[in-house]
């Protein structure tokens, strides 16, 4: 039953799907788990639903739905009493009475939130009123079954003296003949859609990548990285760079990720296609040893798009300068290249995706992994507990620090920077090992700066590595 008034109020945190999760037994109802609710006033009501089938004929040839309400009483020497009536019957009836409004239900833990509406009023004893559309009363369990009809409802559970003090065990349970069909039709949709709305993303992604440039061949300087930048770096796969603005707006950061909001709306597009094209590409590794160009191209654009949005609003909020829409090179302050690999290890498909790479996704889970700061709050008269939470990763406290502190000073703090980029470059060599774009395996290193770092050179004569 708590799964039923939750799904039908718009404001509760029970989520429709949770009826799926629930058994279904041998009636073919749906079920919800049996939870205890415990309320001192002379009854425990539902909120006011919504219409229920309004605009649907009285009766039609199939069942629209059923609706099964269980509820026990905790003290065995206890009648309980359930039913189901119009709203406007059942306001009438408790009309001064001390009721309780059943708000919302929060899981994980069980915890129902509660509206207490006052009174004085002593009720009749609810058996005997004829307004029910569906009721049952007596010891131990009780059962109604009611066929859902047009109208506005309300759920009323209270002793079947009416006396102060309702606590019960409730459940509900649902059945309709639409369900089956309406599954049907939506796993026919959905195998439709994958056939046809796969093949078009992917061609999509095809095209979009076909621009961004030949196998082995590197950027121009102008648009992978400054004249400041160490010519060195470019011979690593990845060149990550990204370049502080020297004049940053000390309060623009704070409306940046309202700008950038129809970045985000794109990039929530562009990820699902990165995967799709992934899996794509994991294939076609695995059969050829290559990644096919076109969706090279595309990944590496969507990794670069994310890179510029990230260093603008979020991620590091180095510059004002608005990013591009565009999956191609530019001349931006923060850009990603990777070089296109003549040949892929075929077998390393297998395992670099996820089984190599728990150690980096422990270490980027801590940097970027959110902390949870807890406290509890006292919702309502009925003082129900819930238990509250929010945090920041490291990487976003590091941010916000440092913006903080360009807001008071107008300078945005040169080692934080550094050290935002570290993190950020190691986050995007797991990414770009992952997404099977290269072999080599990402370093253990904190890489900070606005560059790459130069790779060691081989050893003299001597024997000794020149460091950069």
């Amino acid at each position: 039953m708590s799964d039923y008034w939750a799904d039908v109020h718009p404001g509760s945190s029970r989520r429709p799907a949770a009826w799926l999760a629930s058994a279904q037994d041998d009636e073919a109802f749906f079920t919800s788990p049996t939870e205890r609710y415990t309320v001192s006033s002379r009854a425990l009501v539902s909120p006011q639903l919504d219409a229920v089938g309004e605009g649907t004929p009285q009766r039609l040839p199939f069942d629209v739905g059923t609706l099964r309400l269980r509820a026990t009483a905790t003290e065995a020497s206890r009648e309980v009493f359930i039913g189901i009536a119009p709203q406007t019957d059942v306001g009438a009836y408790l009309e001064g009475v001390h009721r309780t409004e059943l708000r919302d239900v929060k899981f994980q833990p069980f915890r129902p939130v509660y509206r207490e509406v006052p009174g004085s009023s002593t009720p009749a004893v609810p058996g005997a009123q004829q307004f029910w559309a569906a009721s049952a009363s007596g010891p131990g369990e009780q059962q109604l079954t009611w066929n859902i009809a047009p109208g506005n409802w309300t759920v009323v559970v209270m002793k079947a003296d009416a006396s102060l003090g309702v606590s019960a065990d409730l459940q509900a349970g649902f059945r309709s003949d639409l369900i089956k069909p309406a599954a049907m039709g939506l796993l026919f949709a959905g195998i439709l859609a994958i056939l046809v709305g796969v093949p078009l993303l992917v061609l999509g992604a095809v095209g979009l990548g076909r621009g961004g440039g030949s196998p082995g061949q590197p950027p121009s300087r102008s648009a992978a990285a400054p004249d400041s930048a160490p010519a060195s770096a470019m011979n690593s796969p990845l060149q990550f760079t990204g370049q502080l603005d020297p004049a940053l707006s000390p309060w623009m950061w704070l409306v940046k990720w309202f700008l950038a909001i129809p970045h985000f709306f794109v990039l929530f597009f562009l990820w699902f296609a990165f995967a799709v094209t992934s899996i794509i590409a994991w294939f076609a590794i695995l059969f050829t040893g290559r990644y096919p160009l076109s969706l090279f191209h595309f990944n590496v654009g969507v990794l670069r798009w994310n890179w510029r949005v990230a260093f603008y609003a979020y991620g590091v909020g180095g510059t004002d300068r608005y990013p591009p829409f565009s999956l191609s090179r530019t001349n931006y302050p923060a850009n990603l290249e990777v070089d296109y690999p003549a040949r892929l290890s075929r077998g390393l498909v297998l395992v670099k995706s996820w089984l190599l790479l728990i150690p980096h996704l422990l270490i980027v889970g801590a940097f970027t992994g959110t902390g949870t700061w807890a406290w509890r709050t006292e919702d309502g008269p009925a003082g129900v507990i819930n238990d509250r939470g929010g945090g920041l990763s490291l990487l976003s406290l590091l941010v916000l620090i440092a913006l903080v502190i360009l807001l008071f000073t107008g300078s945005y703090p040169r080692p934080l920077f550094g050290l935002t980029m570290g993190i950020n470059r190691w986050v995007y060599r797991v990414l770009i090992y992952g997404a099977l774009l290269r072999d080599e395996y990402p370093h253990f290193r904190l890489d900070q700066g606005a560059y790459d770092p130069e790779p060691l050179q081989p050893p003299n004569a001597d024997g000794r590595a020149d460091l950069p």
